[in-house]
C-alpha cells in the first residue's frame, strides 16, 4: 500500500471513486475534497491510496488548522477518508490513518484529530478501535476525536 499525490494522470480515477451507498451521507465525494484542497491549499494534504496499481481510496489531512479560529490551538488530522465500496474491510482505512498520523508526526505534531457523524452505521467504531478518544467537542454536529501520537 502507498499514498500518491493527485496528478493529471490519476485525477479522473480519483473522481470516480465512491463509497458504499449507505455511507454517502457520511463523507463528501472526492470532487468536493479536491475543490476544498484547492481553496485551502495552505492546510490541505490530499492523497490517493493505492494497493499495487489499484486505486482503493482517498485521504485528505488538514495541517495546522486554527481550531475554532483560535491561532493558539493549531490542530492537524484526518479531514476526509473515502475507501472504495469494493475495497472496504482490507485495512486500507487503517493504513490511511497511520499514514496521515505519520505525516503529522513528521511535521512535529503530537495528536491526530478526526470528526465523525454520530449515527448507527457511522465510522465511530472504526476510529475508536484505532485508539481515538472523544474530546467532548462537537464540530458541525459531528463528534470530535483525537489520537495521541
Amino acid at each position: 500500500m502507498r499514498l500518491e499525490q493527485i496528478t493529471p494522470d490519476n485525477y479522473a480515477a480519483a473522481l470516480a471513486l465512491s463509497v458504499r451507498p449507505d455511507q454517502q451521507d457520511l463523507v463528501a465525494p472526492v470532487v468536493k475534497s479536491l475543490a476544498e484542497a484547492y481553496v485551502f491549499a495552505d492546510m490541505a494534504w490530499p492523497r490517493l491510496i493505492y494497493d499495487g496499481d489499484r486505486l482503493v481510496g482517498f485521504v485528505m489531512a488538514f495541517l495546522d488548522y486554527a481550531w475554532a479560529g483560535n491561532p493558539d490551538d493549531l490542530r492537524s488530522g484526518l479531514w476526509r477518508l473515502n475507501i472504495a465500496a469494493d475495497a472496504q474491510g482490507n485495512g486500507y482505512g487503517r493504513f490511511a490513518v497511520e499514514a496521515v498520523s505519520g505525516e503529522i508526526r513528521a511535521r512535529g505534531g503530537t495528536r491526530t484529530y478526526v470528526s465523525w457523524a454520530p449515527r448507527a452505521g457511522g465510522p465511530e467504531e472504526f476510529y475508536l478501535k484505532l485508539g481515538f478518544r472523544t474530546t467532548g467537542e462537537q464540530s458541525g454536529g459531528q463528534t470530535v476525536g483525537f489520537l495521541d501520537l
